[in-house]
């Protein structure tokens, strides 16, 4: 008898669900976590403050929320996806009645001791919704069109009222992951074919509004557009921070300009070197090598959540956790291509790296869920 078989026959069932955790990603995420901390120290000129020490209070307390969470029946959360997934709803709508501007956008809620932003919360909510919804119905429902209509009204709902901020990306990101949910769950490819053509006609439309009364992206989204295809167009205004990012992305090299040493971040040519473009500064501080090694600490990320999901006969389980591990992808794919100019710049930030409150709380609380289905999953 292995030690690990003992201890679960020996420790009271309380605590051995402890033993159940998924122990490699708790230590992926740290280790994440970590080099957040460490690009942040640099950014800030080697001080804890103003970004590191709130930084590391906040994943303390996330952490703290994951342990909760996973102890918690994943019977619980399924139960409890409805009443989050209206709490989210409740909190877009509170944002367009009152919510705080910052840069442009009327996206988030003062709490007083932090800024809450509803959309990051709506990401996993929705995930958990659609999952829930798939575990209820039946199978041979899946694809048929009424049962087909209802997911897709729960993913346009928020959508609507997130592109009304406005933030394009995360409405992309919403979009694609909720996608993603009905995808695993086996709705059958015809209708994402039809959606495809639908996107690459409502991308013309985009694009022939521009400068219409009917214009159906604000100017500084066209902008970003225009200085996607072309940066060098206007290197001092909109492609400013493209151009000076893939500086920072070829300067650093194979294996970096050294820790605190980068010249883009530390003159500070690089804007929101702190949030959206950190890639940037680890890329340029440690090259090639920090850049690869932190892709293969997300990867890894990926991959465990991947297996858990598969050894789950959990439906629910196994949705939820597929499709918080898509979202998480989604994060930091779209952040990495933004930042080496392979994709617009919508701001998504770089998950468990960049500094913000909400994102790092509601992902820590995310990955709760994936341990909460792993922990009870059945054995």
């Amino acid at each position: 008898m292995s030690y690990l078989e003992y201890a679960l026959k020996t420790v009271p069932k309380g605590p051995r669900k402890v033993l159940y955790l998924n122990w490699p990603l708790v230590l992926l995420l740290t280790a994440i976590a970590a080099i957040g901390f460490t690009m942040l120290y640099s950014v800030a000129g080697g001080a804890f403050t103003p970004w590191v020490e709130p930084q590391a209070k906040r994943f303390a307390l996330g952490m703290m929320a994951m342990f909760v969470i996973a102890m918690v029946p994943i019977w619980f959360w399924r139960n409890m996806a409805v009443m989050g997934y209206l709490v989210a709803l409740i909190l877009l709508v509170w944002v367009e009645v009152a919510g705080t501007v910052g840069m442009g956008a009327q996206r988030w809620i003062d709490l007083g001791f932090m800024r809450l932003q509803p959309s990051e919360l709506m990401k996993v909510t929705l995930v958990m919704m659609l999952a829930a919804y798939y575990d209820w119905l039946d199978l041979k429902k899946t694809s048929h069109p009424l049962w087909v209509l209802i997911p897709v009204l729960l993913i346009l709902v928020p959508v609507a009222l997130v592109l009304k901020q406005p933030d394009l990306g995360t409405s992309i990101l919403l979009v694609v992951g909720g996608g993603f949910v009905m995808f695993l769950a086996g709705v059958h490819w015809l209708y994402f074919a039809v959606v495809t053509a639908g996107g690459g006609s409502l991308i013309w439309a985009v694009l022939t509004s521009r400068g219409t009364d009917w214009q159906l992206l604000k100017d500084y989204q066209f902008r970003r557009i225009d200085t996607f295809l072309d940066p060098s167009s206007d290197p001092l205004g909109a492609g400013y921070h493209i151009t000076q990012s893939k500086i920072a992305l070829g300067s650093g090299g194979i294996t970096g300009r050294g820790f605190m040493q980068g010249t883009q971040s530390r003159l500070n040519f690089l804007p929101e070197k702190h949030t959206d473009f950190i890639f940037t500064t680890l890329a340029e501080e440690f090259g090639f090598i920090g850049a690869a090694s932190l892709l293969a600490l997300y990867t890894l990320v990926l991959v465990f959540c991947i297996s858990s999901a598969i050894t789950n006969k959990d439906r629910f389980g196994s949705l939820l956790t597929l499709g918080i591990a898509g979202t998480f992808f989604l994060f930091f794919a779209v952040n990495m291509s933004m930042v080496m100019g392979l994709a617009p710049v919508v701001g998504v930030p770089l998950p468990l790296v960049s500094y913000g409150g909400s994102a790092m709380l509601v992902l820590l609380v995310a990955f709760g869920l994936v341990q909460s289905a792993h922990v009870h999953k059945p054995r």
